[in-house]
């Protein structure tokens, strides 16, 4: 069995559709980056809100920014390429200064990258990720229900019209045993919990195989990276 022990936070109080900033945030204070949700939403997550024109409903692109706002029950969420840009960020900016103290003269020369791993099975993300001792953002849907289609807006950037996958949720995936995936799932205070690895896997494809890891960049000068440095 595999399980990586990782901060737990719960999003039903303050961030009802936060799920994706919450989980980020967990995975952000595992590394030992002193990030709370309130801050990762305020100045990391991109954000978009929704308007009527001429009664057909224009909303943000999921894949470009968060759709709404996490505060509000009514909003919706975001996908992978938003979570992978703020991380991104966050390691650009805090990789040094906001990591905890009691680092080793080699560990301070460890920094991180976000990757969109969309397409990946829960399986590969396991073998490839957790296994080595790091956690994935991982999307599938709230307590594993059905997927449902719909609602429907046109993006605002193109007139396109987009189709919502309903009951998305996002976790933490930090293990696995013969019969289940273990997430720090930060709906409704589940903490640590085990799903049946089919249905997980079935959940995961009805919202795009969504995934984000983080690999590590290990670098004497963080101004100059060098291709091969790359490692989990």
């Amino acid at each position: 069995m595999i399980k990586i022990e990782v901060p737990y936070l719960d999003q039903s109080h303050y961030y009802p559709t936060g799920c994706e900033s919450v989980s980020t945030v967990m995975l952000l204070q595992y590394l030992g980056y002193r990030v709370s949700v309130d801050e990762f939403i305020r100045d990391y997550l991109k954000q978009d809100s929704f308007e009527e024109r001429r009664g057909d409903l224009y909303g943000p692109d999921p894949r470009h920014c968060f759709c709404g706002s996490p505060y509000d029950a009514e909003s919706y969420g975001c996908y992978a390429p938003v979570i992978v840009e703020s991380l991104n960020r966050i390691f650009e900016e805090k990789a040094v200064a906001e990591k905890l103290q009691q680092q080793t003269e080699t560990e301070k020369n460890i920094h991180y990258r976000a990757v969109d791993e969309s397409g990946k099975t829960a399986e590969q993300l396991v073998e490839r990720y957790v296994s080595k001792g790091m956690p994935v953002i991982f999307w599938a849907c709230i307590n594993m229900r059905e997927p449902k289609t719909g609602p429907v807006w046109k993006l605002k950037e193109t007139g396109e019209t987009f189709t919502w996958i309903s009951n998305e949720h996002c976790m933490l995936l930090v293990g696995a045993d013969e019969e289940n995936y273990y997430f720090n799932d930060p709906y409704d205070g589940h903490g640590v919990i085990g799903y049946p690895k089919a249905l997980v896997e079935d959940r995961h494809q009805a919202q795009h195989m969504q995934a984000v890891a983080v690999v590590k960049i290990l670098e004497n000068d963080c101004e100059k990276r060098k291709p091969g440095t790359e490692t989990l």
